[in-house]
């Protein structure tokens, strides 16, 4: 509204839906969170840091003070930004949203959710109720990277990227997603598969880098050539998977 891209001619305020913010345990292995939750509550919330180390990394490096103490987790989805960290996030940790209208309610994967640019899988008389993730598992470790030119700018790219590693070692499972890397979030699913099974050394990590720099297509911009984002991608992929890799090294 601010840059005038839509002028509706009602708006509800939706502030008082209390019962709408705060995280709470969902089935299983999961948390859920509100989406009136608050980016500078989930800053402050043990459970965060605790369970989802991947989105307290990431965090910080969200606008503003400023911003985070006003922003909430369901509306930054909802807008669903191409350059913005938690739809990334939200996808490379596998999360499902829960959208709920007057005639019902369903969940959708995150997978599912992020059509394209500033686009959802959201009806017109559908809301944006909760985000449900999982919970960081055993022999894991989480890194979140991303490159701007001022702090609190937008990224002109940045890596999401999640390691669990197997009883002897190697990779049981990776996951990596980019924010302004295309039309919407992207996970990388090949480079993500090109770590399975294997020992993630400097090769296998250089190896799945170069997977993720053919998987993208950033669009470019007056800040930052196509050319430049795809080669910034393929650096922070190689360093935010070898930091994740040492983490969940050092949980195990």
């Amino acid at each position: 509204m601010n840059f005038r891209l839509t002028q509706p001619a009602i708006l509800i305020d939706i502030n008082p839906l209390n019962e709408l913010a705060g995280v709470n345990n969902g089935a299983g292995e999961r948390l859920r969170v509100g989406a009136l939750t608050r980016y500078r509550n989930l800053e402050r919330d043990p459970a965060t840091a605790q369970h989802l180390p991947l989105i307290a990394e990431a965090l910080p490096h969200i606008a503003h003070p400023q911003i985070r103490n006003r922003g909430t987790i369901g509306g930054n989805l909802a807008h669903a930004d191409p350059a913005s960290e938690m739809p990334a996030i939200v996808l490379t940790l596998g999360g499902r949203l829960r959208a709920q209208s007057a005639k019902g309610e369903r969940w959708i994967d995150a997978a599912d959710f992020f059509v394209g640019a500033l686009t959802t899988a959201l009806e017109p008389d559908e809301m944006l109720m909760e985000v449900e993730l999982p919970k960081a598992p055993p022999r894991s470790g989480a890194c979140f990277m991303e490159m701007s030119r001022r702090r609190g700018d937008f990224a002109i790219i940045g890596v999401a990227c999640t390691v669990r590693l197997d009883d002897h070692g190697r990779c049981a499972e990776a996951r990596i997603g980019l924010c302004n890397a295309g039309d919407g979030p992207v996970f990388a699913t090949q480079a993500a598969r090109s770590l399975a099974g294997r020992a993630i050394g400097k090769n296998e990590i250089a190896e799945a880098a170069k997977l993720v720099q053919s998987e993208i297509d950033p669009g470019g911009s007056i800040h930052a050539s196509k050319e430049f984002q795809r080669h910034l991608a393929g650096v922070l992929t190689m360093r935010a998977l070898t930091k994740a890799g040492e983490r969940a090294r050092g949980s195990a």
